[in-house]
């Protein structure tokens, strides 16, 4: 006896279901076997992002190389990762301190980083600080430091470990970078610069270095939330309606580990580009290619939509 018609639609919709849930499991797993044995650098692995790839990575079975900036932080994060590990399935890390804002030490952290294990197969530059404030009241050497950590670091460390890949003709860096690599919303002048900069070097880096089977990746993403925000008690005046909905869009990030899984595909698939955002950020994008007065006019009056409510509190 056949099926009745009205139940052949939902069956589909579930078998469907079932498979696409299965080819991710699938892909998940392959991921992690593609990188094991593999030498991957992480730069600040004590990071929410750091640490997700550090478990992710490590549970493949890669040869982890963590870099941070606080050495308690990096055994902590050595102890739970070897605390459950199967020591015949995975390597124990090891820990290299960084500080992108300490440029003149690049050389020799360069130095140990190869001195690990003689190469890397993936550098993953995760390492980002992060300024919200008016252009006028931001000083010279915060923006210098910034573009230390942001843009002058990840390219120093890069060049540092190129060398090794290209005598090899193998190896993917990775710039975990953010939608204001391509998209600068207002406030946050000195961060967007030092990421479009990151942006740019990259993707010359990747046209530069495509001769000798290197991949050069970068991951745009909206900001990373490491926790739920808490309501706002207080009422505020209504801003323009566009524009807060599009900056509310902007500001909508991805969790830690959402990143951190999409990290370890890019690695698997070697995809070249990757804009990790909601509809909204995207469409930005195009308008700030198509139509830039457009969207220029609709962030200038949230701005003054902002300092409106600044005035009336």
């Amino acid at each position: 006896m056949g099926l009745p018609s009205v139940m052949v639609l939902p069956l589909l919709i579930v078998i469907a279901a079932g498979v696409y849930y299965i080819y991710n499991e699938v892909i998940h797993f392959m991921s992690k076997c593609l990188v094991r044995n593999k030498v991957v650098v992480i730069t600040d692995a004590v990071s929410g992002v750091g640490t997700e790839c550090a478990h992710l990575f490590h549970k493949g079975g890669a040869r982890l190389i963590l870099c941070g900036m606080s050495w308690d932080k990096l055994e902590s994060l050595y102890d739970s990762l070897t605390s459950d590990a199967d020591p015949g399935e995975t390597f124990s890390p090891k820990l290299v301190i960084l500080d992108f804002s300490d440029m003149d030490s690049m050389e020799e952290v360069v130095a140990e980083v190869m001195e690990c294990y003689g190469c890397v197969d993936v550098l993953i530059c995760n390492s980002s600080m992060k300024l919200k404030a008016p252009a006028r009241s931001v000083s010279l050497e915060m923006d210098r430091n910034i573009m230390d950590i942001n843009y002058f670091g990840p390219c120093t460390l890069a060049k540092g470990v190129l060398p090794a890949m290209i005598s090899r003709r193998s190896g993917h860096i990775i710039l975990v970078n953010s939608i204001q690599g391509r998209l600068a919303i207002p406030f946050r002048s000195s961060y967007a610069a030092s990421k479009h900069a990151a942006q740019a070097f990259f993707d010359c880096l990747r046209a530069e270095v495509e001769e000798y089977g290197l991949v050069v990746s970068t991951i745009s993403h909206t900001f990373i939330n490491s926790s739920e925000p808490a309501p706002s008690t207080e009422p505020s005046p209504k801003p323009n309606a566009l524009a807060a909905f599009i900056k509310s869009q902007l500001t909508h990030g991805v969790s830690p580990s959402v990143l951190a899984n999409e990290i370890l595909q890019t690695v698997n698939r070697k995809t070249k580009e990757v804009v990790l955002a909601h509809p909204i950020p995207r469409v930005a994008l195009y308008l700030r290619s198509l139509l830039p007065p457009f969207l220029f006019a609709v962030l200038a009056a949230g701005v003054k939509d902002s300092m409106l409510a600044q005035d009336m509190q």
